[in-house]
């Protein structure tokens, strides 16, 4: 049977049980997507298409791949707003399907522009479709790319939508993806530096998430007793109310890092940039990293033996390599619960402050007394509540709060929360956000009304412009480049509350619970609901150890 390239995509992605397909309207592939009844979802722009597309991804672990269409073409204009997005799914790692009306060969004269190469630049892989009948063998390529080794991107480039191919010449078969498996003297030589240890850390990375790995993780943690710190994107990888856990970052988290003689790294890659940790006095310890991709072994830091494999297979061989030897070091649970008592100690005040304006730990506190954390999502924003939230939050399941990340776009939580929601419907979603991300997100609130989404956004509006004012930072910040209206010129919740939302303003730290539980109350007649916190500037969160 004879049919056009984006009718051949669209068969293969309906056969993958794609779920719907995140776009910008002007993307040749759309109505031949549409026509084959794949759910389109209409986003105000290219990125925030990829960006809901790239979330679905992680909060799924890449069980289901997030797909987005955008337009290219020979100025390119969509996929110039859209690279953002794949640089962001680039750096932080995630599985996300891009498909790209490509510049065919020979038309490039009237752009300075060449966008093969730019997309090239930020993807796992770049295929051209530059014959129609490659369309399977593309399409096999692709999810192979997106379910096999490290994750990230895959853009699919098409210079004829419009092209035809016989579908019966070469029938697409779905891959599975495929894992390797640890070395066993790798595995064994790991154990024996555990075993030998005296201050011995657990450090885990986003890895052991994608590799559905978190019960042999809590296996192993415990069987080898272990102190655990999560990276910012794996947080909630292992529950953070158990005893093992030292959490994401703080004095406490530092302390341990400092300490560890040896640095356990499964799933991590050990590549620190403005958010993350480094291995402090790694010259002077034993660091063993378990990794699905060899280029971050021996990347920044003198490994002293390494595991390359799926994070799941090398747990399993972990513990079995353990055997049934209790471990012979000490119960570690009540040293960290003091070092946590002690870090967190001035926080945990002014979580229950009743100051005014509301301080934003007080919110937190608040968010996590409402939420049923075993069957809710949080994510944050860029900035302060992405370093006080991670610092204080206390994430009980896999996938219950989405940290990110590496490139920390401003705006991104919105399209995260957006994204949680169709995954896990029955879910209570909030993000967290400070001044200057909602800037970012105000042209696609319209769309939330559209889809009849049900999720919250709580704004801990502090008039700082997401602290970029003076006596935020100190010195080093431009004095002239700060001032904006503010809360008392500007009133976000009746603003926002005329394009259909459920909004209320609170200045009363009481009233903190009560607007959450009326913004919840709002979300299960699937209308959205933002809540704006006139908050203080208050720059206190924990750490994060320089290596």
């Amino acid at each position: 049977m004879t049919i056009d390239v984006a009718t051949g995509i669209a068969r293969i992605l309906k056969a993958e049980n794609v779920p719907w397909v995140s776009t910008f309207p002007v993307s040749k592939v759309n109505n031949s997507f549409g026509r084959e009844g794949l759910k389109l979802l209409m986003m105000r722009d290219d990125r925030y298409a990829v960006a809901v597309a790239d979330a679905f991804s992680r909060i799924n672990n890449g069980n289901k791949i997030g797909v987005c269409t955008f337009s290219g073409g020979i100025n390119g204009a969509g996929a110039q707003v859209a690279y953002s997005g794949i640089a962001q799914a680039y750096e932080d790692g995630s599985p996300v399907l891009c498909i790209v009306d490509a510049v065919a060969a020979g038309t490039t004269e009237n752009t300075r522009w060449d966008q093969a190469a730019t997309l090239r630049g930020v993807s796992k892989w770049y295929g051209y479709i530059d014959q129609p009948e490659r369309v399977p063998e593309f399409m096999r390529r692709a999810y192979t790319m997106l379910r096999t080794g490290r994750p990230g991107p895959v853009v699919l480039g098409i210079p004829n939508a419009a092209a035809t191919y016989d579908e019966t010449a070469d029938p697409y078969i779905s891959p599975k993806g495929w894992k390797s498996l640890p070395d066993p003297d790798d595995v064994a030589a790991a154990v024996a530096a555990i075993n030998a240890a005296k201050k011995p850390l657990l450090f885990v990375g986003e890895g052991v998430l994608y590799a559905n790995a978190t019960d042999e993780l809590l296996a192993f943690a415990e069987k080898a007793n272990l102190p655990v710190v999560t990276t910012l994107k794996a947080k909630g990888a292992f529950p953070e109310n158990h005893p093992l856990s030292v959490g994401v970052r703080g004095d406490h988290v530092v302390s341990y890092m400092n300490e560890a003689d040896v640095f356990f790294a499964i799933g991590a890659s050990l590549s620190p940039g403005r958010f993350g940790h480094g291995v402090p006095g790694a010259v002077d310890k034993t660091i063993i990293q378990c990794n699905i991709d060899e280029f971050d072994i021996n990347r920044l830091y003198p490994t002293s033996s390494a595991i390359v494999g799926d994070a799941r297979e090398t747990l399993l061989a972990l513990v079995a390599e353990l055997g049934e030897t209790p471990s012979s070091r000490a119960d570690v649970s009540a040293d960290i619960k003091a070092a946590t008592d002690t870090a967190l100690a001035g926080i945990r005040e002014v979580m229950v402050s009743d100051e005014k304006p509301i301080n934003p730990y007080r919110v937190y506190g608040d968010l996590m007394k409402t939420l049923d954390r075993e069957a809710s999502f949080v994510t944050h924003e860029s900035g302060n509540t992405r370093d006080q939230l991670s610092t204080i939050y206390e994430t009980l399941i896999p996938r219950g709060f989405l940290g990110w990340g590496n490139v920390s776009s401003l705006g991104f939580s919105f399209p995260v929360v957006t994204a949680a929601k169709l995954a896990h419907p029955d879910r209570q979603c909030v993000a967290v956000i400070g001044d200057a991300a909602l800037s970012y997100m105000l042209g696609n609130f319209e769309v939330l009304n559209r889809l009849q989404l049900g999720l919250t956004i709580v704004h801990i509006n502090n008039g700082g412009f997401a602290g970029y004012g003076p006596g935020f930072w100190g010195e080093g910040h431009d004095p002239f480049t700060f001032d904006v209206l503010g809360p008392d010129e500007i009133n976000m919740s009746e603003a926002i509350k005329h394009i259909g939302w459920q909004t209320e303003r609170v200045t009363e730290p009481s009233e903190v619970i009560p607007a959450l539980e009326r913004a919840f109350a709002a979300n299960q007649s699937n209308q959205p609901a933002y809540i704006e916190i006139i908050a203080s500037q208050y720059p206190i969160y924990g750490d994060w150890a320089s290596g």
